[in-house]
């Protein structure tokens, strides 16, 4: 054994030799040609909107190239979202022009200041996490607000008028702009949305080479080009000299207003910030992943919130207007290719550069151009995909009290109404708990369905205390949430009655928990019926359970010997772990199962569907689909193909299985399940003409009509609730779910059942790491090629509410309900 030991330390000063090389090597400044190239088309994007900001809020023109620049440069420099660009962002407008109009332009830097300051000390005390605890209905509402009050007040800029001082009045004096449109500021603008709409979508490969020069700087252009060879007579951006640029001054004006304008400016900037560093990250994850390079490190989210507080105190400082992490410029900079933060960096200075030597050149620009430009921003801050989003979880009443509050009201109070309907809309669900009791197969069964809190306490107590003394009492709960009122009451009435010689068998994520409080936590030692059996052990390895913690199984001692038999010396782990499954399986769980199992042998198996899935082993079927024994006929294969029937060498083994399940078991259903991070499917991606032929290669070329599918369908990629997939990885195994269904319907006996209908096709995608499952949308009738996976959300009902699983009673009932349920579902 050689021993080594650690090599001291001296504080003494490290003496250099004259003619030693230096100790390392120099780190040398190095800009990378995508960040220098990202930094071009970020500048040409942010140049405009810089000033059409600065105008929609009154503030003087440099105002917005000064925020421009620092925001590049400063929150660039000191953030931590390296590939985030920040600047003026439109969703600072409304809350700036209102301190503008009150306080006046000097006051309006000082508030900036301070805001900055706010930020660093929220940025010390590390609080920037909690920023992200805010619904996303309340931010996504409150931008589509500030998005409408922009919209509003840059249309009078648009059709020759001056925007009043809010949403309502822009709203009632629109009529009478509309009587008075001046036509060269009308033609303007109409040309500048025009360009900004159609230059995304030019077709062709001449239209990919064009659309690398930014929509914005184009439009912007081309309105000025027109307008000046026109000779139209439109205002026009008139930057003075920076000597006469306006600087801070000493805040002037009540103090509980302008504590109101800090505070907002603070929120909206931070909010929005930390929100777009988090939605910078997933994509550049994401553009990692599609072209197989490295993924940044994740923003640090304090440090970006220091970042952007500096940058707001310079700005204000400079006489700039407030700046925040913009999400526009941050998806222009990653989308062009920017590995670091020198790409946000170099943009400030070019933005530095055109103020100071292209102002003839800005001069030219029409305010009417600068106001459509902010006006169509404004508009897309209405994202329906964010509606979309919020509707399907149910949120849309937070997002419409937020945005209609924003846009009539204020942003403060709007953002409040929004929270104060999100918490309600919360503590409504967590309070929505159905309670029901009925009587079934001689059983008292209580179901409690949601979250069981204090506020359901009494209505629990009263089904609980119908249940006759003495009866054997089920009780279903179907909820990831007891709080400690409910835990007592339900503990209280199970010891009691088990004292007056009742049972008490209790399923669903909370009967573990009952069960062994009620063996450890009450202390009587007492075992009574299936609600005791198996006190004192692991409980939540048990098949068909919740699956809760799937690591809690038992750990044997390093270099303990084992009792279990089969295990060999020096190499008996895996042989010990199966024989301890087993092992396990005969003490906690036969017993339950026994009589179920024996009537299943008795009666044969009659299964609802065949489920036919991939051998991953991270797939488990029963827990997935809350099913248990003789409710899947399951078909595992790698990658989850299904050969087409006929074919040269093909798999007899799939084929027999689809034949007996559909002519012999008469399944109702056939389930295509595929996952995410398929190895089979990475290796069809992977692999080439020159791999070495192996049984492995053989089997995936039934996989390569997969692959065909998604290489002709480039445009039209398949979707998970709305989203496009993460990697090709991804789209390929959603694309082998659709192709493996057609091959499916390629089988005589499947083909006339589906005509007969009297078998449905069901495609499945289980996403591993979400453990979330999702469903393709129709495939019961002629297969549809909008290929949709539709999140499936967790069962807020009985057995008719869960799409995915069989006649299983559910998760967690035990043999008693699954029997009650087959026996139901048979005679209907």
């Amino acid at each position: 054994m050689t021993l080594t030991t650690p090599a001291r330390t001296t504080n003494r000063p490290r003496v250099q030799r004259p003619h030693s090389p230096p100790d390392g090597p120099r780190r040398r400044f190095r800009i990378a040609g995508a960040d220098l190239s990202a930094s071009v088309a970020v500048f040409l994007i942010a140049l405009p909107l810089s000033l059409g900001i600065a105008l929609a809020t009154g503030a003087p023109l440099q105002a917005g190239l000064v925020a421009a620049a620092v925001g590049g440069i400063v929150a660039g420099r000191l953030g931590g979202s390296p590939l985030q660009v920040s600047g003026p962002a439109a969703g600072l407008t409304v809350v700036t022009a209102e301190l503008i109009q009150r306080y006046g332009w000097r006051t309006t830097c000082a508030v900036t200041v301070l805001a900055g300051l706010a930020q660093l000390g929220l940025a010390a005390l590390r609080v920037a996490r909690s920023a992200l605890a805010v619904s996303p209905a309340v931010v996504h509402g409150m931008l589509a607000g500030i998005g409408v009050t922009i919209a509003l007040a840059q249309l009078h800029i648009v059709l020759g008028g001056t925007p009043q001082s809010s949403a309502v009045d822009n709203a009632r004096g629109l009529p009478a702009q509309l009587a008075h449109v001046s036509g060269p500021a009308l033609a303007v603008s109409a040309l500048t949305v025009a360009v900004l709409l159609v230059w995304p979508r030019l077709p062709g490969r001449t239209g990919r080479l064009l659309r690398t020069a930014p929509a914005a700087l184009v439009a912007v252009s081309a309105s000025t080009t027109a307008a000046t060879l026109a000779g139209l007579a439109v205002p026009r951006v008139d930057l003075p000299a920076w000597s006469s640029h306006a600087l801070p001054g000493l805040p002037e004006g009540p103090v509980l207003g302008l504590a109101a304008g800090v505070l907002t400016i603070t929120l909206v900037t931070s909010v929005q910030s930390l929100l777009s560093a988090v939605a910078v990250d997933k994509l550049a994850a994401k553009r990692a992943g599609e072209t197989g390079g490295v993924a940044p490190p994740r923003s640090r989210l304090d440090r970006e919130l220091a970042g952007q507080g500096a940058a707001n105190v310079v700005s204000g400082a400079l006489g700039g207007l407030p700046v925040a992490g913009v999400a526009v410029r941050s998806v222009a900079n990653v989308s062009a290719g920017a590995v670091g933060r020198n790409s946000a960096i170099l943009h400030g200075v070019w933005v530095v550069l055109a103020a100071l030597f292209l102002v003839p050149v800005l001069d030219l620009i029409p305010l009417p151009a600068l106001a459509a430009l902010v006006m169509v921003v404004g508009m897309q801050m209405v994202s329906i995909t964010h509606i979309r989003t919020v509707t399907r979880h149910r949120e849309a009443l937070v997002y419409a009290v937020t945005l209609g509050g924003v846009a009539f009201v204020g942003i403060l109070q709007g953002v409040a109404l929004g929270i104060a309907v999100a918490v309600t809309v919360a503590l409504h669900r967590l309070a929505r708990t159905r309670i029901t009791r009925e009587e079934r197969d001689g059983h008292q069964v209580v179901r409690i369905r949601g979250q069981l809190t204090f506020l359901a306490v009494p209505r629990l107590s009263r089904a609980l205390h119908q249940i006759p003394a003495g009866a054997d009492a089920v009780v279903e709960l179907d909820g990831s949430f007891m709080d400690h009122a409910a835990y007592e009451a339900l503990h209280d009435w199970q010891t009691a009655h088990l004292t007056h010689g009742g049972t008490v068998e209790t399923t669903g994520p909370g009967g573990g928990r009952i069960a062994d409080a009620g063996a450890h936590g009450a202390g009587t030692g007492e075992e009574s019926g299936s609600a005791a059996h198996g006190a004192g052990r692991h409980a939540c390895c048990r098949p068909w359970t919740p699956w809760r913690n799937h690591q809690c199984g038992e750990q044997r001692p390093s270099g303990a010997k084992s009792a279990q038999a089969g295990e060999e010396p020096g190499g008996g782990a895996v042989g010990h772990r199966l024989a301890s499954g087993i092992g396990a399986f005969q003490r906690d769980t036969a017993p339950l199962v026994r009589d179920e199992l024996a009537r299943l042998a008795r009666e044969g198996q009659r299964p609802s569907q065949l489920f036919l899935t991939c051998a991953d082993s991270r797939v488990v079927t029963s827990m997935i689909t809350s099913s248990g024994p003789g409710d899947l006929f399951t078909v595992r294969n790698v990658g989850n193909l299904v050969p087409l029937p006929g074919e040269e060498s093909g798999d007899d083994s799939v084929a027999a299985a689809i034949e007996y399940a559909v002519e012999v078991l008469r399944v109702e259903s056939i389930t295509v399940c595929g996952h995410s991070g398929c190895g089979a499917m990475h290796a069809l991606l992977s692999s080439g003409p020159d791999d070495p032929p192996s049984q492995l290669r053989r089997w995936l070329r039934h996989g390569l009509p997969s692959l065909e599918r998604m290489a002709s369908r480039r445009h039209a990629w398949a979707r998970i609730s709305g989203r496009l997939p993460a990697d090709a990885v991804e789209q390929l195994c959603l694309t082998n779910v659709v192709q493996q269904l057609e091959h499916l319907r390629a089988y005589e006996s499947v083909a006339r059942r589906l005509a007969e209908g009297t078998l449905t096709l069901h495609g499945m995608y289980f996403h591993v790491g979400e453990a979330q499952a999702y469903l393709l949308a129709g495939t019961d009738e002629v297969h549809s090629y909008d290929d949709v996976f539709n999140h499936v959300p967790p069962a807020a009902g009985g057995p008719a509410a869960e799409p995915v699983a069989g006649p299983s009673a559910g998760a967690a009932a035990g043999p008693v309900d699954r029997a009650w349920g087959r026996q139901a579902a048979r005679a209907s």
